[in-house]
């Protein structure tokens, strides 16, 4: 589709940093979003990461950048959870610093990056020698820089003790000029301003709403059959992988609640790297409820393919046209990318009104069932009549595509980065 916003500005060479690139994980798909916008724009986009699978002629692999490196991930277990560090640790987090600074010297050199887009590395301590390097070359270069803060310490209770917050005030995030801070809800806006005195520009995340999503082909016809559901079972779809954050067991609760055979819940993700409790305490719930429940992460992948025992294996966009009504019952959201996938596919959302969706989705006008934490009498009532009503489903579709490609289409994210660059180089627009 032909791009809605022409580039004014002159073409830079932009340089995209963080721990990793690499998946489905939500800065990895925002950042893609971000170089598609930029390099419409007659930019030129490179990345630097410890964990990649980017193109090679445009990506530098450094591996110390991974936050689960051998030894980051050592340093890391040792700053938090207490309040003192000691001075062999100290010079341990300098040294690790210096190499990473000398990293991103060699990707800067190597792609003559003109501008850099740290990618949540100065907003949430999960690399603390990463941020403290990205800061001081920042600092040392006048590099202009776009910070796309996706998640804050304030926003993890792991973070709420620790040993470091000399480096918290320095780096998460940074003081300096030529930064442009941007963040993806109003709420990081207005905590940025009233912790750190710095202004950002939000920009939510986003989707390309101005091209149609895909439908069912000839490739993905089968998904229901393949994983076991039959033409007329109510698609009942978690599109999030199984962390305690994603309030899964509302959505358990919603199956057991509406007390049919055919309605089964399809969790779409795997367990994250938290342990494995809350996997265990779902599987309880599941056989307490008496519900079918399927796991098809293992029939996901980023692209279409067959795996070793030669399956078919299904995008995530293969999954969504099959599914009839979307569940998102998450405790907490930076944004919120299942949902706004969930309404490109026109799909009827559960939503759990998370902060972010209060403030800055639901005034918007979108048509979901809300839910406070609590699945209801009124919330099986609605879903059940969303599943049973084709009419008042496609009409809620209409609605809430038309406000989803105003607020949250990649033409927002267009002018908004444009202004950005814009402001760094004393351009106008």
């Amino acid at each position: 589709m032909q791009e809605l916003f022409s580039p004014t500005t002159v073409p830079r060479r932009i340089g995209f940093i963080s721990t990793r690139f690499q998946g489905t994980d939500g800065v990895t798909l925002e950042a893609d979003k971000w170089c598609r916008i930029l390099t419409s724009q007659g930019n030129h986009c490179y990345w630097m990461a410890g964990l990649l699978d980017r193109p090679k002629e445009s990506s530098f692999n450094y591996p110390l950048a991974f936050f689960n490196h051998p030894e980051i991930r050592d340093v890391q277990s040792r700053l938090f959870k207490v309040t003192t560090r000691s001075r062999p640790l100290t010079s341990r987090i300098n040294a690790l610093k210096e190499k990473l600074k000398d990293g991103i010297y060699q990707f800067i050199d190597k792609f003559q990056i003109e501008v850099i887009i740290p990618e949540n590395i100065l907003s949430i301590p999960m690399h603390v020698p990463l941020g403290l390097a990205m800061t001081e070359v920042i600092a040392e270069t006048g590099m202009p820089t776009i910070a796309h803060h996706h998640d804050f310490t304030w926003e993890r209770e792991r973070f709420t003790l620790s040993a470091v917050n000399d480096y918290l005030q320095a780096a998460f995030p940074p003081s300096l000029p030529r930064i442009e801070h941007v963040v993806i809800n109003s709420m990081g806006q207005k905590e940025l301003a009233r912790r750190f005195s710095l202004p950002a520009t939000v920009i939510p995340n986003i989707l390309d709403y101005e091209t149609l999503p895909p439908g069912i082909d000839d490739y993905n016809e089968d998904v229901r059959s393949e994983i076991g559901l039959k033409d007329d079972d109510y698609f009942i779809l978690q599109p999030t992988r199984v962390v305690a954050r994603k309030g899964i067991e509302h959505a358990i609760d919603l199956v057991r609640r509406l007390k049919n055979p055919r309605a089964k819940l399809v969790i779409s993700h795997p367990p994250g790297d938290e342990g494995n409790a809350y996997m265990q305490m779902l599987r309880d719930r599941i056989q307490d409820a008496q519900i079918d429940v399927r796991f098809i992460y293992d029939r996901i992948s980023l692209k279409r393919g067959y795996d070793e025992q030669g399956r078919k294996m299904y995008t995530l966009f293969d999954i969504y046209p099959h599914a009839d009504i979307v569940t998102y019952p998450s405790y907490y959201e930076g944004f919120g990318n299942a949902f706004l996938e969930a309404i490109y596919f026109r799909k009827p959302v559960v939503v759990n009104t998370y902060a972010v969706y209060a403030r800055d989705i639901e005034p918007l006008g979108f048509k979901t069932i809300e839910m406070s934490n609590l699945v209801t009498n009124d919330v099986v009532e609605q879903t059940w009549e969303l599943l049973n009503n084709l009419t008042l489903r496609e009409e809620w579709a209409e609605i809430n595509y038309s406000l989803a490609l105003k607020y949250f289409s990649f033409a927002v994210a267009r002018r908004r980065l444009a202004t950005r660059l814009a402001n760094l180089f004393g351009e106008g627009i």
